[in-house]
This record gives structure tokens, C-alpha cells and sequence, in this order.
């Protein structure tokens, strides 16, 4: 049940992710602050790799979780280069950008870093495990 209820999750935060990613510019709130666009992608792939590994860490129910990391962490870079090539090749107001891709890269690096934190330190002080 928890598989399905992860499974749901990571597969409506992709479609968040998506949607946001791919929808016409002029659709999208204004807003002035620098270096916001690239915050968005930072915390868009934080989130996508992060509820990614809570479902594979479920699918495979294994101990490892160093395998779920990694393939939420390459999941994520590998959706966010084909949503840039996507916005490039088939949209009119969205181009691509490769900073967003490191952007994207870096939120994925930033969750990696905070599940393994909470992995070592915190869940095994609280005896919480994910």
C-alpha cells in the first residue's frame, strides 16, 4: 500500500514538474526576483528526487539504499534534459537553458546530501526510518 501511495506521489510531482515546465510562459505569474527560475528548478528536482527514492526505496526493499539514491538522482538529471529539449524543440514561448539543467542537477545533489544526513545522523538518534 505504501509502494502505491509513493508510486502516486512521485508520478504527480513529475506531472507537476512537467506542466509547469512545459506550459506557455505568459501563463506563468511575473515575478522580478533574480535567479528565481533557477530556485524553481533547484527545488522542483529536490522534491522530484527525493519522493523518486522514497518509491524506489519501497520497490526494492533493499537495505541499500546508496541504489534508490542513485537512480532518483539520475532519473531526475535525465527528466530534466529532456524537458529542456522539449521546451527547445516543442514550444513556442519556453527555450532551452543549460544553467537550468545544472540547476536541476543541483537540487537533485541537494536532496541526495539530505537523506543521506537524515539516513546517518537523524533517524538513527529518533529511531524514525524512511
Amino acid at each position: 500500500m505504501r509502494k502505491l501511495f509513493y508510486l502516486c506521489l512521485a508520478l504527480g510531482w513529475t506531472g507537476f514538474i512537467a506542466y509547469f515546465c512545459l506550459v506557455p510562459a505568459s501563463e506563468l505569474p511575473s515575478i522580478t526576483l533574480p535567479y528565481v527560475d533557477k530556485m524553481v528548478h533547484i527545488a522542483f528536482h529536490f522534491g522530484f528526487t527525493t519522493v523518486w527514492f522514497l518509491y524506489f526505496r519501497k520497490q526494492f526493499e533493499s537495505p541499500n539504499t546508496y541504489k534508490s539514491l542513485l537512480m532518483a538522482f539520475v532519473f531526475s538529471v535525465f527528466f530534466g534534459i529532456m524537458i529542456e529539449l522539449i521546451q527547445g524543440l516543442y514550444t513556442a514561448t519556453r527555450a532551452q537553458d543549460v544553467t537550468d539543467i545544472f540547476a536541476n542537477s543541483l537540487g537533485g545533489t541537494m536532496a541526495i546530501i539530505s537523506i543521506v544526513f537524515y539516513k546517518t545522523f537523524w533517524s538513527k538518534n529518533k529511531k524514525l526510518t524512511i
